[in-house]
C-alpha cells in the first residue's frame, strides 16, 4: 500500500514512518502536494558468491607490473 505525507509529518514522524516502510508499505513524502521522496523497505542484499572467476584467470593475472604500469598507479 502507498501512503502519501507531506514533509511537515515526514520530520515530525520519520522514526514511525521508517518503521513503516520496514515494515513493506511505500511511503511518498510530498511537498506542496507534488512527490518528492519515498520511503520504501530495503531488500537483503544477496549473499557474494566466493571463487566466481575461478578458471577464468590467466597466469599473466599474476604476473608483475611494468615499472611504467606501477608508476601511474603511485
Amino acid at each position: 500500500m502507498t501512503r502519501l505525507v507531506g514533509v511537515h509529518e515526514a520530520k515530525t514522524h520519520l522514526s514511525r514512518l521508517i518503521n513503516e516502510a520496514s515494515a513493506g508499505e511505500e511511503i511518498i513524502v510530498t511537498r506542496g502536494g507534488v512527490p518528492v521522496a519515498k520511503l520504501t523497505p530495503l531488500r537483503p542484499a544477496a549473499e557474494r558468491q566466493v571463487g566466481f572467476v575461478k578458471g577464468r584467470l590467466t597466469p599473466a593475472f599474476f604476473e608483475c607490473l611494468a615499472e611504467e604500469d606501477l608508476a601511474a598507479w603511485e
